[in-house]
């Protein structure tokens, strides 16, 4: 009799346990949003010097979460297995600086664009460097798994094909790339240029880099969300529409780039 109620109690704790799982899933029309970011990409998604989580996409999603009512916890995460990050369940949507491109999009289903960006190289001022041209055979950076990385593969004529062996040096984060340019072991950096503007105004050694405007096209910044998400879709473009049309989309963009470069 004991060995029957002891297998009826464990049987109901499964159910129980199975339960409780269930309702913590997020990202499935429950209370929680768990968003991934890269902590280091200024002014997207990063640390303050006060350790807290700070940037114009965590502002964004935390003005999102108040809109749909919904909690809103950050996660971060490595960027480079961001998608399979988001596929696992680890994460509920990819909100960092995002780049929406075809490629991603056979991944994961993209928002709305809500921001405007482009790839630009940043290079010093002691290097006398004008113009990518003037790149031939010096060593370049860019971050993995970025779009500046993909930009510079697929399209080769622009820059790859004439740096140092046409391979770039890749860095996990942006910070470490910009501490390879000030100290010379690269001569270029190839970065969004949101960061690269936002990065240089509050550099105190500023007045030694310029950036260099590329070719590559213009880019849009959108939220990832699972495909099969579509509740968590439609809200999130709900929430964005409502945000721009309010115009607190536009405060945020002067907020932190000084000027409107939302979408």
């Amino acid at each position: 009799m004991k060995k029957i109620m002891a297998f009826i109690l464990s049987s109901i704790c499964i159910l129980f346990l199975s339960a409780c799982g269930q309702m913590k899933r997020v990202g499935t029309g429950q209370n929680t949003l768990i968003v991934g970011v890269d902590d280091s990409f200024v002014p997207m998604g990063f640390q303050s010097p006060a350790g807290k989580l700070s940037g114009f996409d965590i502002d964004l999603a935390k003005e999102t979460g108040k809109v749909l009512h919904r909690k809103v916890v950050f996660q971060t995460i490595d960027w480079s297995m961001k998608e399979t990050e988001l596929r696992n369940g680890t994460i509920d949507l990819i909100w960092n600086g995002y780049t929406k491109t075809a490629e991603r999009a056979q991944k994961v289903h993209f928002s709305q664009p809500y921001l405007r960006n482009q790839q630009v190289v940043v290079v010093k001022n002691s290097d006398h460097i004008n113009s990518l041209q003037q790149l031939k055979n010096k060593a370049v950076g860019v971050q993995s798994s970025s779009t500046g990385y993909e930009d510079l593969m697929q399209q080769p004529r622009v820059l790859k094909n004439i740096i140092q062996n046409q391979t770039p040096f890749q860095y996990d984060n942006i910070q470490n790339g910009m501490m390879d340019l000030k100290a010379g072991r690269i001569q270029g950096f190839l970065i969004d240029r949101v960061f690269a503007e936002y990065y240089l105004k509050h550099d105190r050694q500023q007045d030694q880099f310029k950036i260099l405007i590329t070719p590559y096209r213009s880019e849009s910044f959108a939220v990832g969300s699972r495909k099969n998400d579509l509740q968590t879709q439609k809200q999130i473009n709900q929430a964005l529409h409502y945000l721009k049309k309010s115009g607190q989309l536009k405060k945020l963009s002067y907020h932190w780039f000084g000027k409107d470069i939302s979408q």
